[in-house]
């Protein structure tokens, strides 16, 4: 003999297998946020200057052309873990340098090639900078991205 589903039934369904899905999308939702905000951010490491790096990073739209962590354009390189690239990682003054003759080296009014601009940027906006990307280079990424020269 058959059984037939009735109205009442199938409801119950909906509503209880609705209801799973809810608390599972919650569930991964406070795991997520909890990974983000409490074991991949270094928050000791926080400092002003890292948030005015940021900042920099930001209002001259760094993300219309590069990568950090995946997020961004791809015109550009990746720049998360550019520091340990460079091989600087360990040293501001080092990063702070390097990062200022690689940005003021770069031609610009070149017809037809990709060109970082001239933002301009003053010593202590430079030395920001080079502490958000030191930053950056300490997020937990997972391994992302690979550091290879290429």
């Amino acid at each position: 003999m058959r059984e037939v589903m009735t109205k009442s039934m199938a409801r119950n369904i909906f509503y209880g297998g609705s209801l799973f899905f809810i608390l599972i999308f919650v569930g991964l939702s406070v795991h997520s946020h909890r990974y983000i905000v409490e074991v991949s951010t270094d928050k000791a490491t926080l400092t002003d200057s890292v948030a005015a790096g940021k900042h920099i990073w930001e209002k001259h739209a760094c993300i219309n052309c590069h990568t950090l962590l995946g997020e961004g354009a791809y015109f550009a390189p990746e720049l998360a873990n550019v520091m340990t690239r460079w091989g600087v990682q360990d040293d501001p003054e080092a990063a702070f340098d390097v990062l200022k003759g690689w940005m003021e080296s770069m031609p610009t009014g070149i017809p037809g090639r990709r060109q970082m601009p001239n933002f301009n940027l003053t010593d202590e906006e430079y030395r920001e900078l080079a502490d958000f990307l030191l930053w950056t280079n300490t997020i937990r990424a997972q391994d992302w991205p690979p550091n290879d020269a290429g």
